[in-house]
């Protein structure tokens, strides 16, 4: 199916309805092969409180945005290469109910969708365009996945101390290595990982002493290694192996306790067919 639409006029209309409604901030996306498969609006689980996102899901990324004007005006567009993607399916909450977790190595993140039948749809297809993405590349499954952040309304205090109680005036930080919702005491240190950002970024302090020993450990192990053999041929090398939601301040009801997080146990609006 997708074959056949690649080069239909039909795809490159939608595709160029799409980028419209990101306007200029928005990137391209009619690329040779890229095909329109379906949309539809989820909810996705953000850091003050879950929004309404739309997403499109195309042959070879994942592309959403906040809504601005429903099919007319979206902004904040992020993309993501479903060859990096992976999924898991949440239980429901009292808050959110027909929800799952689209990891990737950057960033992850939960979303529901209105019924059950609709998370079963996404998922679905989704799960077709990855296997085929990984069969035509030859490449395996990502293993490697960011933390998703634990909402701020889900906690009172630090998830690291449990001493320091949030307000007004102590803000709420979150670790991104662990995705704790962490004070400034106890996340004062910085790391860089490079598979996150190019720049060193916030950790709570247990994720930094462990970071700090897997350095540590790589760097002993790296001295073990034999000195490498150089080649003759000049130039070798060897090889080696949020967004719009934080400035929101909206409320949210405080979370249970209790709560079961992220742990494993759309309207999807158009399809070809």
């Amino acid at each position: 199916m997708v074959d056949h639409l690649a080069n239909t006029e039909i795809n490159s209309q939608r595709i160029a309805a799409v980028e419209n409604c990101f306007g200029a901030s928005g990137q391209p996306l009619a690329v040779p092969g890229r095909v329109l498969l379906g949309e539809g609006i989820l909810t996705k689980e953000c850091r003050k409180k879950p929004k309404p996102r739309i997403f499109f899901l195309f042959n070879d990324i994942l592309v959403y945005g906040s809504i601005v004007i429903n099919k007319r005006k979206y902004n904040s567009q992020h993309i993501i290469p479903l060859e990096d993607v992976t999924l898991e399916t949440l239980p429901d909450t009292l808050q959110m109910k027909n929800r799952w977790m689209i990891k990737t190595s950057k960033k992850s993140f939960v979303v529901s969708a209105a019924s059950l039948t609709e998370r079963k749809e996404w998922i679905s297809h989704l799960e077709e365009c990855i296997r085929h993405l990984l069969t035509k590349t030859g490449r395996q499954p990502s293993t490697e996945h960011a933390a998703p952040w634990i909402p701020d309304k889900a906690t009172d205090i630090c998830m690291r101390c449990t001493q320091t109680k949030f307000s007004t005036l102590t803000r709420r930080h979150h670790c991104r290595k662990c995705g704790f919702v962490v004070c400034a005491d106890c996340s004062r240190q910085r790391f860089l990982m490079p598979r996150l950002s190019p720049k060193p970024l916030r950790v709570c302090n247990l994720c930094y002493r462990q970071l700090l020993a897997e350095k540590k450990k790589e760097a002993e192990a790296d001295r073990r290694q034999p000195e490498p053999i150089h080649s003759a041929v000049l130039g070798y090398e060897p090889s080696s192996g949020d967004e719009s939601d934080k400035s929101d301040d909206d409320k949210a009801d405080q979370w249970p306790a209790d709560t079961e997080f992220y742990t494993s146990e759309v309207s999807w609006s158009s399809f070809h067919s």
